[in-house]
């Protein structure tokens, strides 16, 4: 799918929604154009992608984690670990604060929360569960129940179990297990890459039904959300980066954003972690200096392990579509949304679009309608291609802070 033809399904379903809703609003053809039509082109598409969501994530997650061989790991791995999550959970933490202080879902249309209340499902974890219950309620007792719930939670945990027993196991089938994971992986990327070449007219669909009944309400929500969603990546590369890499790193961060600059522009044209990784490999070796057994294996490791800017987007967009339709998080249920996306932060794809299956499942474990995909997806590739810049970086940024000796100096 290329990010132009979003853009155009955007464009013309926000458009025409817009044009016909002012030129003819409320007119009985109108309405079930919109009902009949868009909403169900609308619903058709946002199915489809709910309907990958538990084996992408599943199969992602194991397949990430058991390939790294846990046993082998040693010093600089669990190092790398502690990093990623450390990192990671103050990345969410910049992205979630933003959303409850800058709300940018508050004065969304009255007649948008309206029309979501039939499409509101129960939360899988109530309002009224406390904190520690949400933390007990993220092991599964029954993972193939979790998945049949949409809990997003208990399905992270058990693959992240499952795929950590995978990669210390050493029985004669296990090989074969992790090519069957594989496969599921690879037959699922391709499953909703089909699904996502049909996502302009899908979104376009929605947004002209959006459009059509509530008028620009909704894009002008959509704009205070890409603009929160650049604050906090740029807030976390700029400024949480650059503390790391003077305090811990010894490093400066001036010159550090200057050697790295043809992984970023790297990172940001391609949307993609695992296709940056050949040029985050020469600049860590040629420009940064840095000790090639190291960062060729932070940097390997970190392309599916450490998703920053991915986890903080996945924060940001579940808060943000809660606003919309006036749905107010308890703290125990951002409690879960943070533990989540810190959990798909590390294991999560390098590829595009990656994070959309856990936008997805948290959505229907807090009983979000589905339906705000529409809004997220038609600015999606624009902010996954900022989200990728802020992985990689951060990919570049772990490779200095665990090498022993640092960046030479240049």
């Amino acid at each position: 799918m290329k990010p132009r033809n979003m853009l155009l399904g955007l464009g013309i379903g926000a458009g025409l929604g817009l044009l016909l809703g002012w030129l003819a609003g409320g007119a009985p053809w109108l309405v079930w154009l919109t009902d009949n039509v868009a909403v169900l082109v609308g619903q058709v598409f946002l199915r489809l992608l709910f309907m990958l969501v538990v084996p992408l994530v599943f199969s992602a997650l194991v397949s990430g984690i058991g390939e790294l061989e846990l046993r082998q790991l040693g010093r600089i791995g669990l190092r790398t670990l502690l990093y990623t999550v450390t990192v990671t959970s103050v990345a969410v933490l910049i992205g979630i604060t933003l959303v409850n202080v800058l709300a940018p879902g508050a004065g969304a249309p009255a007649s948008l929360r309206a029309s979501a209340s039939a499409s509101m499902a129960a939360p899988v974890v109530p309002a009224t569960s406390s904190a520690k219950d949400v933390l007990v309620a993220m092991v599964p007792d029954n993972p193939v129940k979790a998945a049949a719930a949409g809990d997003m939670a208990g399905i992270i945990i058990f693959a992240l179990v499952f795929g950590v027993a995978m990669a210390v196991s050493s029985g004669p089938a296990t090989p074969r297990l992790r090519e069957t994971m594989q496969g599921l992986y690879e037959v699922m990327m391709t499953a909703i890459g089909g699904v996502m070449r049909v996502a302009p007219i899908g979104v376009g669909a929605l947004l002209f039904a959006m459009t059509a009944r509530l008028g620009t309400g909704p894009l002008v929500q959509l704009a205070a959300y890409v603009g929160v969603t650049v604050l906090g990546l740029s807030l976390h590369m700029v400024v949480v980066y650059s503390l790391l890499l003077s305090t811990i790193g010894r490093t400066s961060p001036w010159r550090f954003f200057r050697d790295v600059r043809p992984a970023m522009i790297t990172a940001f044209s391609t949307s993609s972690s695992a296709a940056t990784l050949p040029t985050a490999l020469k600049v860590a070796e040629e420009n940064l200096k840095l000790p090639t057994a190291v960062s060729r294996f932070v940097l390997t490791v970190g392309a599916t392990l450490n998703q920053n800017g991915s986890a903080l987007f996945e924060g940001v967009t579940v808060l943000f579509l809660a606003q919309i339709y006036g749905i107010d998080l308890s703290v125990s249920q951002q409690v879960l949304v943070m533990g989540v996306t810190i959990l798909s932060g590390v294991g999560a794809a390098g590829v595009p679009g990656s994070t959309l299956p856990v936008i997805a499942g948290l959505l229907l474990t807090l009983g979000i309608p589905i339906e705000g995909m529409a809004l997220i997806l038609g600015v999606d590739r624009f902010l996954d291609m900022c989200r990728t810049t802020v992985n990689v970086v951060g990919d570049l940024v772990a490779a200095v802070i665990l090498s022993p000796r640092g960046v030479t100096a240049g």
